[in-house]
């Protein structure tokens, strides 16, 4: 009897990945909601790029960017400018859908490591 092919060890990491950032996503958007944000949507996709979460605190609205880290020591190094600028490419698409006019808009970044409380990093974009 054939074997059913094995999944590579890259399919795996990968698919390990995507699970847990949306387990990070999840958790970010709770804790959002804990500061009083109201969350308007998740995973967002645009041409520019992608928005993990758009949330909304009075007239303000902010595009995130989380970031989950297995370690607290790895989240320094979890976003860099050019993750940045596409986050705020998208955020330009996304805008018009958003927010309306008097609203405020930022990019902001949520990063996340188990044993810690989540970073959020407000305004991360000045472009």
């Amino acid at each position: 009897m054939p074997r059913p092919p094995r999944r590579s060890t890259t399919t795996a990491a990968r698919q390990a990945a995507e699970a847990a950032g949306r387990r990070g996503e999840r958790l970010a958007g709770w804790w959002l909601r804990l500061k009083g944000w109201t969350i308007l949507d998740r995973r967002v996709r645009t041409p520019a790029g992608e928005v993990d979460l758009v949330a909304r605190r009075g007239a303000l609205i902010a595009f995130v960017e989380v970031k989950t880290r297995r370690t607290a020591a790895e989240l320094d190094f979890a976003i860099d400018e050019r993750r940045l600028a596409r986050v705020a490419a998208a955020a330009e698409v996304l805008m018009p859908r958003y927010a309306g006019p008097g609203d405020d808009i930022r990019v902001d970044v949520v990063l996340l490591a188990p044993g810690t409380r989540p970073r959020h990093i407000e305004n991360a974009w000045i472009g």
